[in-house]
């Protein structure tokens, strides 16, 4: 897919595209479409936040609106109206980091309602989710992702605020990351997404939670069409960017995507336009340093349908006294060509061993996460830190359910300057068990494996301190008849819902003491009666709705005895009472 360059090369290449989506975009956030132009409101870039103002080249490439096979998917032809093309894979990646974030902004910011999809959104469009990057699976990239240096001219002008730490320069900013954010933004915004205590732009995970924290803040809510729109644009000032981003989002909300391996080849696009792998420093050819403009060289090609003559320079006659450059010299012997070095040889580690940081053996329980991480420190023969050391964690075992967070067995973490490593959070998983968290350097099969020995233990059995019902009383009702109220229980343990509380109802006498055989019933899997049902376990608001239950021919008081697990006891009143047939006597 092309790049576009400018935001005018989007608007004319994408014009019809444009007009197709407003009311299209509706539809993604079930509200009325934005307007066209942005007031003076939080969505405008302040002073102190420099996000919305022209910091890189986006790529306002839209999805494809046109289905590639007209004449399936619905009946009578149609793939179901603007549906975007399937052509959307996300790699698994990123697609792990867009997830986390918005579930972690779920519990953070729950006023905000952010989807994935709006994350992944802002992904595709700042840097195709990292594509082309080297993106691997603890979010870090291979090649750093750098928008131009905002010198002024056709960006904002700023000037260094983190002394290089992120962006490598230390005169001006640059946007840094999958998701280009300014380090001024980011020392506002930035996120730890993956759990190893450090707030990382050029992290996917930390990126991704940090989009998703930039775009709720003001407490927005994402469900209204005005804040959604606020929040897009404060991200960047142009009505083509949002537009673009809201393709994304509702083509990932339309569920026509899919992932794609990490390594999947791709063209990155490159949102500061220079080649990658230059220093931050060093301007583009034809770049005007501090203006971000560029000129083009004048060509010495001949215009088509013109030759132009060349003129006729004099050949120089040789000159016996000096010798010819081009003719080997028989007195010196053949110079030997400067060795190369070879590319597919790796460069020698310094690394000598890997020492463990913090516990050997760890503990919780199921369903929890672990409280420590793996952290060790690569150091070198004279016992001194090496930074830049690529470690490798790996969860190892096939029975055991643990994860990292992201949902992979294996991550690699880089070694700081202090030549320490950290794995991210790991999940225990609902399997009891142990296994060991083994951490490799990458590449270098001499330095011994550290290894973290770490125990999941059994969750323990729910128990809830009392079990009451929610709602009124049930009514009277006459015989064979069924009974029309709905009777809720809830279980609790010093006040909080507790869930998987199993219980069983009985029909019983009026004081609840012993079983009838006749009364109220409950219906089977095949429709008969029963007076003793099983009425399963408590959902996660530590709740369960008894099923439809009967009277049967008899009269009387009953009651339904509601036996919880661990011995909780309820009593639920019921009457059965015939209609009166009694007239009323005349005066």
């Amino acid at each position: 897919m092309k790049i576009l360059r400018t935001r005018a090369a989007s608007v004319s290449r994408q014009g019809l595209c444009t007009a197709l989506l407003v009311a299209s975009l509706t539809a993604a956030v079930g509200v009325s479409p934005p307007h066209n132009t942005a007031g003076a409101d939080e969505s405008s870039p302040r002073p102190s936040d420099p996000q919305g103002k022209p910091h890189g080249v986006p790529n306002l490439a839209l999805p494809d609106l046109a289905p590639k096979n007209p004449g399936k998917g619905k009946p009578g032809g149609g793939t179901g109206g603007d549906a975007p093309d399937g052509n959307t894979g996300i790699p698994k990646t990123a697609l792990a980091a867009y997830q986390n974030a918005a579930r972690l902004a779920a519990t953070q910011l729950p006023g905000c309602h952010i989807p994935w999809e709006l994350i992944a959104g802002i992904g595709r469009v700042e840097s195709v989710h990292a594509g082309g990057y080297g993106l691997r699976s603890d979010g870090s990239t291979e090649k750093p992702i750098r928008g131009p240096r905002l010198t002024g001219g056709q960006f904002a002008e700023i000037r260094d605020t983190d002394k290089g730490r992120w962006d490598g320069d230390t005169e001006y900013d640059r946007a840094v990351g999958p998701t280009q954010f300014i380090p001024s933004t980011w020392e506002m915004s930035g996120a730890d997404g993956n759990g190893d205590g450090i707030k990382d732009p050029n992290n996917i995970f930390d990126a991704a939670l940090g989009t998703a924290h930039y775009l709720c803040a003001n407490n927005r809510d994402l469900n209204s069409s005005a804040d959604l729109d606020k929040a897009v644009l404060s991200y960047n000032q142009s009505r083509e960017y949002v537009t673009a981003v809201l393709a994304w989002m509702r083509t990932y909300q339309s569920g026509n995507v899919g992932t794609v391996p990490d390594d999947t080849p791709t063209t990155p696009h490159n949102p500061s336009g220079d080649t990658p792998g230059r220093s931050p420093n060093t301007p583009s050819p034809g770049t005007t340093p501090g203006t971000g403009s560029t000129t083009t060289p004048p060509s010495n090609k001949p215009s088509p349908g013109k030759q132009t003559p060349s003129p006729q320079k004099p050949t120089p006659k040789p000159d016996p006294q000096k010798p010819d450059p081009q003719k080997p010299d028989p007195k010196k012997p053949d110079p030997k060509p400067d060795p190369k070095p070879d590319p597919t040889k790796p460069k020698p580690s310094p690394v000598t061993r890997l020492e463990r940081i913090g516990a050997a053996k760890w503990e919780t329980t199921a369903g929890n996460v672990f409280e420590e991480r793996a952290s060790v420190k690569a150091l070198d023969k004279a016992g001194k830190p090496v930074a830049g050391t690529r470690v490798v964690f790996e969860i190892v075992g096939e029975s055991t359910k643990a994860r990292f967070l992201g949902g992979s067995k294996k991550v690699t973490a880089t070694t700081l300057k202090d030549g320490i490593a950290t794995s991210p959070t790991i999940l225990a998983g609902d399997t009891a068990g142990q296994f060991p968290v083994r951490a490799i350097v990458e590449g270098k099969d001499g330095v011994t494996p550290v290894d973290f020995n770490a125990t999941v233990k059994p969750a323990p059995a729910p128990h809830a301190d009392k079990i009451e019902r929610v709602g009124n009383e049930c009514a009277e009702v006459q015989p064979n008849s069924p009974f029309t109220c709905k009777v809720v229980i809830q279980a609790s343990q010093n006040g909080k819902a507790v869930a998987d509380i199993g219980m069983t109802a009985t029909v019983a006498s009026a004081d609840g003491g012993k079983a009838v055989e006749t009364g109220p019933y409950f219906k089977d899997k095949n429709g008969k009666p029963v007076r003793k049902f099983d009425l399963g376990k408590t959902d996660g608001n530590g709740q369960i709705e008894l099923p439809e239950f009967f009277a049967d021919g008899k009269t009387g008081a009953y009651t339904l005895r509601i036996v919880s697990s661990d011995g909780q006891v309820l009593l639920v009143h019921l009457n059965v009472k015939a209609e009166s047939t009694q007239s009323t006597p005349k005066a």
